[in-house]
């Protein structure tokens, strides 16, 4: 069926006026998920207007401290030690991005990410609108087992090489992309774009590198000494009330999978001022979960103590706005 939309769409009349006319399907590897993290590679996919593939571009990035999870990204200090710093890789980067959409799978992370890096080198992203894969999946009615990248790839038959490899996650994901963008033509659907504002903030905290003798040498133990996190400083003000903004101190489970790295995503939580919870009680502010209809013990909780549910993208864009403890 997808076969058959994919091959009208590509008829010069299925093809809606309004749709974007490039876009740069973009995947970043990073330091980390917090406000203070730093872009370790980048890989870009430039598309036309019709998903079809234009160019590629990849570079590795020195974050001037420890490179965070390597057991993710596999970028070691040693590897990147002679990479670019952002600033001198951003004109080129810059050059990939100008005049087209922004597609990432969970978009806000990548925008917020690319932004913070511009912003620490005097200047602006040239991205206007991005568009988020996982929003777009969710309103083609996929039907994917969860939310990751993997199971994307799985249902268009995209062959996945090195999983977070920024370059091989970028084409993974381009070419998930084109066929869903052909369908989402076909049916005339309004693609959800979403503005990319300017960042005028960012926290840029130094990071102490951990370090440890191993053999006859160093390597790298992570970018914090341990998993635990330090206590929310912040009182709980209540629930989430839908169409608001995330405030300080709010308390948050999370149930299920999730598109990024659970405690990766936990740690953002956290560096926003959010209380992250490991169970669900009548205090819970906000449920993040994929999938609501899963019969989870923290699902029936929300249910039963009427909890908010939201799912991963949508907590995405709330992290980009949560209000301070003090307001309100």
């Amino acid at each position: 069926m997808l076969e058959d939309l994919t091959t009208a769409a590509s008829s010069a009349t299925a093809w809606p006026a309004s749709y974007p006319q490039g876009y740069a399907v973009v995947d970043v590897e990073t330091t980390g998920l917090a406000r203070d993290d730093r872009i370790v590679s980048a890989g870009v996919y430039q598309l036309d207007a019709r998903g079809e593939v234009e160019d590629h571009w990849y570079t590795t990035v020195n974050p001037e401290r420890d490179p965070g999870p390597v057991w993710i990204h596999g970028l070691t200090s040693e590897a990147l030690e002679g990479a670019p710093l952002f600033g001198d890789i951003a004109e080129e980067f810059a050059t990939r991005l100008e005049g087209r959409v922004l597609v990432a799978h969970n978009a806000v992370f990548d925008w917020q990410m690319i932004a913070r890096e511009y912003a620490r080198a005097g200047a602006q992203a040239p991205v206007k609108q991005r568009l988020c894969t996982i929003v777009l999946s969710k309103e083609l009615r996929l039907p994917l087992p969860n939310h990751k990248l993997e199971s994307l790839a799985a249902h268009f038959g995209v062959v996945q090489r090195r999983a977070h490899h920024a370059l091989d996650d970028a084409r993974v994901l381009a070419e998930a992309f084109r066929p869903s963008l052909r369908a989402a033509a076909v049916g005339g659907m309004r693609l959800p774009l979403h503005e990319c504002l300017p960042l005028t903030e960012w926290t840029d905290r130094p990071r102490v590198a951990q370090q440890a003798g191993h053999g006859g040498g160093h390597r790298s133990t992570g970018w914090r000494p341990s998993r635990k996190r330090p206590a929310c400083p912040y009182p709980n003000p209540g629930r989430y009330e839908p169409g608001k903004p995330l405030k300080q101190g709010m308390r948050v489970a999370f149930s299920g999978d999730t598109s990024v790295e659970r405690d990766l995503l936990e740690d953002r939580a956290t560096g926003a001022g959010l209380h992250v919870a490991t169970s669900l009680s009548r205090l819970t502010s906000l449920l993040v979960t994929n999938d609501p209809d899963s019969g989870t013990s923290k699902v029936v909780k929300a249910r039963q103590y009427g909890t908010p549910v939201v799912d991963e993208a949508a907590f995405g864009q709330l992290l980009g706005d949560v209000a301070p403890a003090s307001e309100g």
